[in-house]
């Protein structure tokens, strides 16, 4: 998606008020929507566009389906988890690669995912993004550490660790609410929601409008700017070398 914008506007932003508008049309007593903890003070194209798919279920405009979100965590075992990747690694032999010594996820299993969806779609009243109470975040060196010796092995020795930097769009550490959010509990233990301190934008439609015709003409750039004009917080990542540039400017 980072290197995609116009497909990631019109899978996450178009494609979900899409589905949200069908539903309220047709009376679907409830949908949840799956967001992610990158849609937290983005750095992504992929958060950016979940937070805006956010911004429609908090808009409080669909009448008769109740409409909530859940942010989800890594999760273990599924399509595009690291455990399965450096597994494949430690089977040809190694490297493990890992983008960075530093960098911390929040982990879910499969059936806390699928209940979270479930307790999301019992608890809604309509608007409301749930989060599951995760623990802390975890070091993606010391999974893959465990990993490693999981298949009897020691890191380093028989199998090496390469560091290969973040990818674009990635950051260090994922959070599960903004600076303009504040959390509360309900009556799972386990799950919280997010309360937005500010409403949803009175031109959220007009810019979304914007950002589909751009999407259509594959203007990366304009795309990119516009998303920053409805996300305020979004501060796409850029290399340390990149960064050192735009300082020394």
């Amino acid at each position: 998606m980072e290197m995609n914008p116009d497909e990631a506007v019109l899978n996450n932003i178009l494609g979900t008020r899409n589905v949200l508008e069908a539903c309220d049309e047709f009376g679907v007593e409830r949908l949840v929507c799956i967001s992610t903890d990158k849609a937290v003070n983005p750095t992504s194209i992929m958060g950016c566009c979940k937070r805006v798919a956010e911004m429609y279920i908090q808009s409080g405009r669909y009448r008769q389906t109740v409409v909530a979100a859940v942010r989800f965590g890594n999760v273990l075992g599924s399509r595009g988890s690291v455990i399965p990747l450096f597994q494949r690694q430690i089977e040809r032999g190694g490297p493990v690669t890992v983008t960075h010594k530093e960098v911390r996820r929040y982990f879910m299993t499969i059936p806390e995912a699928v209940a979270l969806v479930i307790q999301a779609g019992t608890l809604a009243r309509g608007g409301e993004i749930f989060v599951l109470d995760m623990g802390e975040p975890m070091l993606i060196d010391e999974l893959a550490r465990k990993v490693i010796r999981l298949h009897g092995l020691e890191p380093d020795q028989d199998i090496p660790v390469v560091y290969v930097g973040l990818r674009p769009g990635e950051k260090l550490n994922e959070e599960l609410s903004g600076e303009r959010e504040q959390s509360e509990r309900t009556v799972h233990p386990k799950i919280s929601k997010v309360v937005a301190r500010e409403t949803v934008p009175a031109d959220l439609d007009q810019k979304v409008a914007r950002l589909i015709n751009l999407a259509v003409a594959m203007d990366d750039m304009g795309i990119r700017e516009t998303l920053k004009e409805l996300v305020p917080e979004y501060r796409p990542y850029l290399p340390p070398e990149v960064q050192s540039w735009v300082a020394r400017r």
